[in-house]
């Protein structure tokens, strides 16, 4: 992914050191990422609610093989919640991130829409 324009250094610290205080100033901060507690998770379902002061998105899978079933149970694995600002801020850099991935490799097709049976 490419960088927005603000310096990333990423470390493996467990405990971050306490900011110090500077005069402000035009360039943009360093931002520093702690890695130690993170955790990844495997999701292909996505639900999203909101109200007037968050968006909720739900991840989850589904590990229904078979198509057309009635009754598709779906675990829903984690939630994370964010303020509208932080909701658009994602969404502009996933459009980024999907415009990138399609100048590359092809456009991507919606498969929500139902698929012919293959015999």
């Amino acid at each position: 992914m490419k960088d927005s324009g603000s310096a990333v250094r990423v470390t493996d610290k467990s405990a971050a050191r306490p900011a110090q205080l500077s005069p402000p100033s035009n360039a943009s901060p360093a931002v520093q990422l702690d890695l130690s507690n993170l955790h990844g998770s495997y999701a292909n379902v996505c639900n999203v609610s909101s109200t007037r002061e968050e968006v909720v998105l739900a991840f989850g899978i589904n590990n229904a093989w078979e198509r057309g079933q009635a009754n598709v149970l779906i675990q829903m694995t984690d939630r994370i919640v964010l303020n509208p600002y932080a909701a658009k801020r994602l969404a502009d850099v996933l459009n980024r991130v999907i415009a990138e991935y399609e100048s590359t490799f092809g456009p991507l097709q919606d498969d929500a829409k139902p698929q012919a049976k293959v015999a």
